[in-house]
């Protein structure tokens, strides 16, 4: 990191010092926010650094320290004080998540920069652009659950809030000028207003592993006995999934289905260390999946060919507003909004406003080009 020497951040780790600084933030108007996680590192992972920063001090927030974070809930609630976070959905979700903190008033300088029509978005690249501040993203993956943290990882954390709000300056400027801030008003807004809870996605993780799909139903039966014994030794040593043993092998024994050590370790991507460790444990799960009745995969209704049709003509015409504009398609309009669109297939305006209450701008922007679509989708072939 080739930077001008920043002035030491304050390390809160004790109720004293977080109690003190709630309060100094709570007569800001603007703070930057991010966070550290722990998730290459831990079964179930956690925030383990909230950074802060306003126009003059930078603060490092231990969770680990702490056993009652409650002061911040007032800072994140606080309509009067803009939280500038970069790419604040994961920090949003992991936020709630931990803490069930509630958030107001917030500004995503990567959402704005999307929006603007900038290419590369990242923390790093629109550093470097905009202050010529070189960043080491291979920090990202640090283990940030460790103790102490690194002088360097400390001097990596202040940077990713240090430049936010003089970036955000900038970003909103250009919003205005290009009579786009509504647009980046509403996507902020539905970011607050996302859920926030992740889905628990383990007793379903024998469809989510690539692969699985085309095992016989014996073998996927073996598979889900694979997972089960993966997860309770990832729970037991605290460590991701992964580290365990990946999904790619995991479905390679399943395929297999070996009945010794030896056959298992010729399996691509056991390693000794695993065949050592988990190997006995893996032949009683394959076992178990014998003797256990066969899984098929669950079976979805296929939509009907008008819901498809109007789906088609809808990315379509998405993909070419999004060209006309300079921006990603998603920005003309997310995902959700596509989907939900063309399941409701909207009658007239009013209706496609009951679809778009979150996004007044899209609607009165695109909302006639909507209609058009929905009501005539093969249209849009051409």
């Amino acid at each position: 990191m080739s930077n001008a020497k920043l002035p030491n951040p304050i390390l809160v780790n004790h109720p004293g010092a977080l109690h003190h600084m709630a309060e100094a933030l709570l007569h800001e108007t603007i703070v930057a926010v991010d966070t550290e996680s722990n998730s290459l590192y831990a079964y179930q992972e956690q925030v383990c650094l909230i950074q802060f920063s306003t126009a003059m001090q930078d603060f490092l927030v231990d969770p680990l320290s702490l056993d009652n974070l409650t002061p911040l809930g007032a800072v994140f609630g606080e309509r009067g004080i803009e939280k500038v976070f970069h790419a604040a959905e994961y920090d949003l979700i992991c936020l709630k998540r931990d803490f069930g903190f509630e958030f107001a008033n917030l500004f995503d300088t990567m959402a704005a920069a999307r929006i603007l029509g900038r290419e590369a978005v990242g923390l790093g690249a629109i550093l470097d652009a905009e202050f010529g501040v070189q960043v080491d993203k291979r920090y990202q993956r640090a283990n940030w659950g460790q103790r102490p943290l690194p002088a360097y990882l400390l001097s990596y954390a202040q940077v990713d809030t240090r430049y936010l709000i003089p970036l955000r300056q900038r970003l909103y400027t250009e919003l205005v000028e290009n009579e786009l801030w509504p647009l980046a008003a509403e996507d902020f807004t539905r970011m607050i207003n996302a859920d926030g809870r992740t889905a628990d996605s383990r007793g379903e993780e024998v469809w989510r592993i690539s692969g699985s799909f085309d095992l016989s139903p014996r073998q996927a039966a073996v598979l889900k006995e694979l997972c089960r014994y993966r997860d309770e030794a990832a729970r037991l040593s605290n460590r991701p999934l992964f580290k365990v043993i990946g999904d790619k092998t995991l479905a390679a024994i399943a395929a297999q289905c070996p009945s010794s050590l030896e056959e298992l370790a010729q399996i691509d991507g056991m390693t000794e260390g695993q065949v050592r460790r988990h190997g006995n444990a893996l032949l009683a799960a394959i076992e178990r999946g014998r003797s256990t009745p066969p899984l098929s995969p669950p079976r979805n209704r296929r939509p009907d060919e008008q819901y498809l049709e109007r789906l088609e003509a809808l990315r379509t015409w998405r993909k070419n507003t999004g060209k006309r504009m300079g921006v990603n398609s998603d920005v003309v309009l997310p995902r959700d909004l596509l989907y939900a669109i063309a399941a409701r297939n909207p009658s007239g305006y009013s209706d496609l406003e009951a679809v778009l209450c979150e996004t007044p701008w899209r609607c009165e922007h695109f909302g006639g080009e909507i209609l058009d679509v929905v009501r005539n989708p093969r249209a849009s072939e051409g």
